[in-house]
């Protein structure tokens, strides 16, 4: 074991001036701008599971664009919308916030998310693991499958709302390679679109003991003439659990025009 002290002694090191790097940025919110809840300022390295990768465990709150892809991923006003193609532009401008399938209790996709809280869960935690898991509280309890055991795309796949994913570790991030998506989601509620030749890579890095970075790379030939770069924070929230959360059960949206709906559910609220 002795062998052993001096080299876990350097990665604690190395990971204490790591950490030292980053402090988490007073200006993060969750998304839509709302305060998280914190229990106060949790310092420290990146924690590690057993086989020495990162453990992304916790309740996250933010790491996507909610109300403005351009300006929750960094960038300056124009940078995507000067990249899309006439016909994606021609179709942005006919939306509006009132028609998002999201508010109709559907997917958001990828890389959007919701001021609701998510977690990351391997399917081992001793060993490296086979499946990752998102848990999201939001749109009914929804959840990403990321294939963590080397296959590669399928040649055919049919189009969902979350596309087929697969992970990796490079070093200390975690990069979610995913193709497959159908076109129905928004990035955003100002109306961003895209084509079923979307394909995102995402990267997970967590910087310290509370602070998550995920920089996705956006490539869809269909609606951008070329791929764009956007960089989003998630902060470790309190409590530590995710909430029951059914979206359709106050879904305003629609829900009156079933017949038989407001005599059996009661109107919405």
């Amino acid at each position: 074991m002795k062998p052993f002290a001096p080299v876990l002694g350097l990665v604690v090191a190395t990971q204490l001036a790591l950490a030292a790097q980053y402090e988490t940025p007073k200006d993060v919110r969750a998304p839509g701008g709302s305060t998280i809840k914190r229990t106060g300022p949790r310092t420290g390295p990146t924690p590690r599971l057993p086989d020495g990768t990162p453990d992304l465990d916790g309740v996250w709150v933010g790491g996507g664009p909610v109300n403005d892809l351009e300006q929750d991923g960094g960038l300056k006003p124009g940078e995507v919308d000067n990249l899309m193609l006439p016909w994606a532009k021609a179709l942005m401008a006919t939306r509006d916030v009132t028609q998002e399938p999201h508010n109709r209790c559907l997917p958001m996709g990828v890389p959007r998310t919701t001021p609701f809280p998510f977690r990351f869960v391997p399917n081992y935690t001793h060993r490296r693991p086979t499946h990752m898991f998102i848990l999201q509280e939001g749109n009914i309890h929804t959840y990403r499958q990321i294939f963590m055991d080397g296959r590669t795309h399928p040649a055919e796949l049919d189009p969902t709302w979350y596309g087929h994913s697969i992970g990796m570790w490079e070093k200390d991030t975690l990069v979610i390679d995913t193709i497959g998506y159908n076109d129905k989601f928004w990035f955003d509620r100002r109306g961003h679109p895209h084509t079923e030749q979307l394909h995102t890579v995402e990267r997970w890095t967590r910087l310290n003991m509370e602070l998550l970075e995920n920089r996705v790379t956006i490539d869809d030939p269909g609606a951008y003439t070329k791929p764009f770069t956007l960089r989003f924070f998630a902060i470790l929230s309190a409590p530590d659990d995710l909430q029951e959360y059914i979206c359709t059960e106050n879904n305003q949206y629609g829900v009156e025009s079933i017949p038989g709906w407001a005599e059996k559910y009661g109107r919405p609220q």
